[in-house]
């Protein structure tokens, strides 16, 4: 039996970032979804998860429009408002400490992926993610390696989940402002960790990962939610670990668990 193929999508290098979504609107696949986050490697506040459609030859409007992280602030905040004026449709998820602690955060990253995608209103043809597969999207999809620099509606995404996170987190400082969410955003600096080890962690901290866990032990603290008790045995096991190692360790547990349900 001859497999038919389909028909090889002309990717044109000269369009940029748009080149791939490009191309698989020519070939019918459209509209095409960008999906991204930010916050997956802090210790402290929300995972912040968005989704975006940007309109077919609208590349012009995006001049700099890139990876959130290679951009400034400044140009990050203009991008936000004309990604959230301009694009086709777009959505935010964000996914509070509590769950993170509860699940993990490989576990709520893929699901606040599909909620992304869900709760747009413009069904998308195709689904471009940054980095990794997604199972379970309403639509098909394709890991793009440095997505967020390879293809404009993830770039778009990356501003949105960013900027989003960014303001979360300035917030944050008005309550807690010891910590210095406003400067770090939640992640494992020398500051935030000399401050965490001095004050302890409070409720917007992660304390499923190692860090908040040797902190709040410290402290003689406990969790103001539930944490997965396979998590925080983990925490506290490789307390060793590295801060590029936390979040992986601290939900290998839950990652597993949601590999084994899907397969």
């Amino acid at each position: 039996m001859t497999m038919l193929m389909p028909p090889r999508a002309v990717v044109r290098g000269s369009s940029g970032n748009w080149a791939l979504q490009g191309s698989l609107e020519r070939r019918g696949l459209g509209p095409v979804a960008g999906v991204d986050e930010a916050g997956r490697g802090s210790c402290a506040g929300p995972l912040v998860i968005a989704a975006c459609v940007l309109r077919p030859g609208d590349s012009a409007r995006f001049e700099g429009l890139n990876d959130s992280k290679l951009m400034t602030a400044a140009a990050r905040d203009r991008m936000y408002d004309l990604v959230r004026k301009r694009a086709l449709d777009h959505s935010v998820i964000v996914v509070s400490p509590a769950e993170i602690d509860e699940l993990g955060i490989h576990v709520m990253n893929i699901e606040g992926m599909r909620r992304a995608v869900a709760q747009l209103s413009t069904h998308p043809g195709y689904v471009l993610t940054d980095g990794f597969k997604v199972p379970g999207m309403p639509a098909p999809s394709v890991a793009v390696l440095k997505g967020d620099q390879a293809a404009a509606c993830v770039a778009a995404a990356s501003v949105l989940a960013k900027v989003t996170r960014d303001r979360i987190m300035a917030d944050l400082h008005e309550r807690y402002p010891r910590y210095g969410f406003n400067v770090h955003k939640g992640y494992c600096t020398a500051e935030h960790t000399a401050a965490l080890m001095e004050h302890g962690p409070c409720a917007e901290h992660r304390w499923s990962y190692v860090n908040v866990t040797t902190a709040a032990l410290k402290h003689g603290l406990a969790a103001p939610h539930r944490v997965a008790r396979s998590m925080a045995a983990t925490a506290v096991v490789q307390n060793g670990a590295s801060p590029d190692d936390i979040g992986e360790l601290a939900t290998r547990e839950g990652a597993e668990q949601m590999n084994r349900a899907e397969a």
